[in-house]
């Protein structure tokens, strides 16, 4: 693909909508209209809060490493190679950004630890291609992997 070739993300069918409503904000609760989720949230201490209770951060982290993980498995599956023992786990870092608002950088750590690392860096980036969570953010926040 050459550099700064524009791609189409959009689905080009909805296969499943997921529903959540924020109650009070950083200080409040979540709830998902299926009642799975019920979460208090709270404002974490290094951003003035008390930290009792999950915030945006880490259910963003938690979803975007659970569906890269989940990437990296598709393709790895398509491909024929075995993905035992791997993991995704992922850091969100919010902070202001230049437009007196607040961004977001997220780093994923890949583990693959039964494949060559040349094999796992193909995967990963393959992975990245596919994953929803990484089309969604491409060139909106600023997104390193690093392969362990």
């Amino acid at each position: 693909m050459t550099e700064g070739t524009a791609v189409d993300t959009r689905p080009t069918k909805i296969m499943y909508v997921a529903e959540a409503t924020a109650h009070g904000g950083r200080d409040g609760y979540v709830t998902s209209q299926d009642g799975r989720i019920d979460l208090k949230v709270a404002m974490p201490p290094e951003l003035g809060g008390d930290g009792d209770g999950t915030n945006p951060e880490q259910l963003f982290a938690a979803g975007f490493s659970s569906c890269f993980h989940n990437a990296l498995i598709l393709v790895g599956n398509r491909a024929g190679y075995d993905l035992t023992g791997s993991t995704v786990a992922a850091k969100v870092g919010i902070g202001p950004n230049r437009h007196r608002g607040y961004g977001l950088a997220v780093a994923l750590s890949v583990s693959l630890p039964v494949l060559d690392p040349e094999v796992a860096a193909g995967l990963v980036d393959a992975a990245h291609e596919v994953c929803p969570y990484s089309n969604a953010t491409r060139g909106n926040i600023d997104v390193s992997i690093l392969l362990g």
